[in-house]
């Protein structure tokens, strides 16, 4: 065929580009123009070499086992003539035909001549789809949770939040000189967030804060790296157990995924714990969702090549000893899901605090006091020495300060480093949304050092946090009753 021919040829075919025409044409037009089968077995090749290249591709099957066999059955590279073209072509895909059917073709059988003829179509399409899912890939890679954050502010009939920042800062200021409202008519309950169960001294210093001043205060013993239903279950368990003990409502403080766990309790318990619990604060909590878990376990990513999924899992499940499903329960699908099934009751007073990590340099240096390690005491047959505590500290800071950039670099959006601050407001809760930069560990692990002149520590701002949500359960109980009347 000379080459005007196959220009002409090769136009008419240029507006069927999505392989829906005719099979038989196309595969006619691979035999008459021999660049082009030179292409398609090119493409081929490179294809099959990349299909073993990403073992962990989760493609169509069959389609693979086609690239491999080519390669397997030793195509060469070499460029044909057109005069040998299509004898080489012919009985290149009558071996791979034999090969993978177990049938011999026959010259005279149409079926098997047309289904000889589309193999080279049939390789160009595989070695596409291959590169079309790496592209597909790498853009939902790239995109990431750029349509997923803040998407509680989306949401059709989600009640307004209510800022009260500055009465929350009043709040803290009248503790700072001494003065506190916090009542003893109610037990304070502290739920720590994920991979707490790693660091002994997380709400520690919270809780011997209230302790000294006569509030009986807990810290929830639930493993935090299990699922948020089976973390809501416990927490039920565990208000129960204390309104029975004390027979005084329970006012909750959540961080983190404590928020969301008990947020959970809440919202599936509520007909059993409606009497018994006062209020809850979400302290930085991921509410809506994190972008954090969402791009790690979102499947469909460049990820799924290196199994980054399988690497989180051994993580989580055979060093932390803990539920991969507690990291997904955190993934802004299952969120979306979770909310919109199980929404939380209106009546119950909510406040959401949520900050900004901050990026100094003297955010950098800062170490987080996380545990303690005891040395036995010297000589103790002669001494009445105790064991020696050293401090454990990890440079929290600087990782959170990372992870907060990164976030701001990505998205636009402001965090703590681990929760963006849209995602961490409660529809109709009342809303805190301090200026003051503090990273998601400030709220839980102290500093070896002091806090800067003039600032509240980490206890403080708990006081007033549970302070204010007093304030407004009062408010809201008062509402009802005028209602009531």
């Amino acid at each position: 065929m000379d080459r005007p021919t196959a220009s002409a040829e090769l136009s008419g075919t240029a507006a069927d580009d999505d392989y829906s025409g005719d099979d038989a044409r196309d595969s006619q037009l691979f035999l008459s123009i021999p660049p082009l089968h030179d292409a398609a077995t090119y493409f081929a090749q490179t294809a099959s070499y990349l299909t073993q290249c990403f073992s962990g591709y989760s493609g169509n099957s069959e389609e693979g086992q086609e690239l491999l066999e080519l390669q397997s059955e030793g195509v060469s590279n070499k460029p044909l003539s057109s005069a040998d073209n299509s004898q080489s072509y012919s009985s290149t895909n009558s071996d791979l035909l034999t090969h993978s059917t177990g049938e011999t073709t026959s010259g005279g059988n149409t079926t098997n001549d047309l289904t000889e003829l589309m193999q080279p179509a049939r390789f160009f399409q595989n070695g596409s789809s291959l590169f079309q899912d790496l592209v597909d890939r790498a853009r939902k890679t790239i995109r990431g949770s750029a349509d997923d954050i803040g998407w509680l502010e989306r949401e059709q009939n989600m009640l307004p939040s209510e800022d009260r920042t500055s009465r929350f800062l009043e709040i803290l200021e009248s503790i700072r000189r001494n003065e506190h409202k916090l009542p003893n008519s109610v037990v304070y309950l502290l739920v720590p967030g994920l991979f707490s169960n790693h660091g002994p001294l997380y709400f520690v210093k919270t809780k011997t804060y209230f302790s000294k001043m006569g509030l009986a205060c807990h810290i929830a013993k639930i493993h935090s790296e299990a699922s948020v239903e089976t973390n809501a279950r416990e927490i039920k368990n565990y208000i129960e157990e204390i309104y029975w003990g004390a027979q005084k409502k329970v006012l909750v403080l959540g961080h983190s995924k404590g928020g969301v766990d008990t947020a959970a309790a809440l919202s599936l318990y509520w007909s059993d714990l409606r009497d018994k619990v006062a209020g809850l604060v979400l302290a930085q909590s991921p509410y809506g969702g994190s972008p954090v878990a969402s791009d790690i376990l979102r499947e469909g990513q460049l990820g799924d090549y290196v199994r980054l999924r399988k690497i989180m899992e051994i993580l989580v499940c055979k060093v932390l000893k803990g539920d991969l499903q507690a990291l997904e329960d955190l993934t802004y699908e299952k969120r979306k899901d979770f909310i919109r099934k199980h929404p939380l009751p209106r009546e119950i007073p909510i406040v959401s605090f949520h900050t900004e990590a901050g990026i100094t340099s003297n955010t950098l240096t800062t170490l987080s006091h996380v545990a303690h390690l005891e040395l036995p005491a010297i000589a103790p047959a002669l001494t009445d020495s105790q064991p020696t505590r050293l401090p454990v500290v990890m440079p929290l800071a600087a990782a959170m300060a990372a992870c907060s950039q990164l976030l701001q670099t990505r998205y636009g959006e402001k965090s703590d480093g681990l929760v963006t601050r849209r995602d961490a407001e409660v529809p109709g809760s009342v809303v805190v949304r301090p200026d003051r930069k503090l990273d998601h560990a400030w709220m839980v692990y102290s500093s070896p050092t002091e806090e800067p002149f003039g600032e509240a520590d980490t206890s403080q701002v708990c006081e007033a946090l549970l302070t204010l949500l007093m304030e407004v359960g009062q408010k809201k109980q008062h509402q009802i009753t005028r209602k009531d009347d």
